[in-house]
């Protein structure tokens, strides 16, 4: 079931993106299954799913590129069904795919973009150096494209979507297959886009860059949003019980079917470090079983509560096992 999050509007907020009942089917198969969510002017939804989950297909079909089967979808009141064109005017679309020219220049390619949405010369080249600039690509900004390294194109490609200072970016997978340092450098320009004004739609299958980017994450898998959220609230939506790590002075292994006993409501393991985990529904009160420990002549080093990951809630919430999207960035980063 969907465990859909209300988000409540404050005051002075705008609502930039609305969508309602998203469907995308091709023949039998339904990539997008009845989707809707909002987000508001300058906050970072992250799509986070697995590929094949449905993200690029509802990208395309937000952005104009693809027809959607079903549904509707608003860009700052516009219909993108009916007015295509003028929802792409206040668009920057960075696809997963690059679509720059190899034969041209980083400066060209910048110069070319924006022509396209008709700025005078002028204009288009000043802003072209300035954000070469700010990507840290000005020194690259004479050399042919073909020469760039993967996180350069990718760094390119997303100042190209920014020339015509669009007031939403939507960014398909902006990271994936990148070297580490480039995509450190894109998450920081993406925050900072934000707290410009920039509404920002960012589909990825990196947990932790939606976790470190974003105001809001919506979970996707098999073409169905099945939770969104904060993080916190995400965090909240669903019961992982109480988790407390112990770290005894010697192997207390012998103890842990006694200790279970004792806690009947709790679960207990042992490491492979040696430490001892309790789980259980219920708070683990630790004086209880300090005191167990100390009557057995074993002393606490440490105690600690474990509290869950943004990785454990979508495991739990999906039931895709986060070693699937690890494996997701594995092949992006071969490719």
């Amino acid at each position: 079931m969907s465990r859909y999050i209300p988000q409540v509007l404050g005051v002075g907020m705008l609502q930039m993106i609305s969508v309602n009942n998203l469907k995308k089917s091709y023949g039998d198969f339904c990539a997008v299954n009845d989707i809707s969510f909002a987000i508001q002017k300058g906050e970072i939804l992250g799509f986070l799913g697995p590929n094949g989950a449905g993200k690029t297909s509802t990208i395309n079909m937000m952005t104009g590129l693809s027809r959607a089967t079903a549904g509707e979808i608003m860009i700052d009141g516009i219909d993108v069904k009916r007015e295509t064109k003028k929802a792409q005017a206040i668009m920057g679309i960075v696809a997963d795919e690059s679509n720059l020219y190899n034969e041209m220049d980083g400066f060209e390619n910048l110069c070319f973009c924006a022509a396209l949405y008709g700025m005078p010369k002028s204009e288009r080249e000043s802003k072209a150096w300035q954000l070469l600039a700010q990507f840290r690509l000005k020194d690259a900004g004479k050399r042919p494209v073909k020469a760039y390294s993967k996180g350069m194109r990718r760094k390119l490609t997303i100042a190209a979507a920014l020339m015509h200072a669009p007031q939403i970016l939507f960014l398909d997978e902006p990271t994936s297959g990148i070297d580490v340092e480039s995509s450190r450098q894109i998450r920081e320009m993406i925050v900072e886009l934000k707290h410009k004004g920039t509404t920002i739609f960012l589909s990825t299958h990196y947990i932790e860059e939606a976790e470190r980017a974003c105001d809001r994450i919506a979970f996707i898998a098999a073409g169905r949003i099945v939770a969104s959220g904060s993080i916190p609230e995400l965090m909240n939506s669903v019961s992982h019980g109480h988790t407390i790590s112990l770290v005894t002075a010697k192997n207390a292994e012998a103890f842990v079917d006694e200790l279970q006993s004792c806690f009947e409501a709790s679960k207990v393991t042992i490491q492979s470090d040696h430490s001892l985990v309790m789980v259980s529904e219920r708070r683990i009160a630790l004086f209880p079983v300090m005191e167990f420990f100390h009557e057995k002549g074993i002393d606490i080093y440490e105690a600690r509560e474990l509290r869950p990951s943004l990785e454990d809630v979508f495991v739990k919430l999906t039931g895709i096992e986060s070693s699937v999207l690890r494996k997701d960035k594995e092949m992006g980063k071969r490719q």
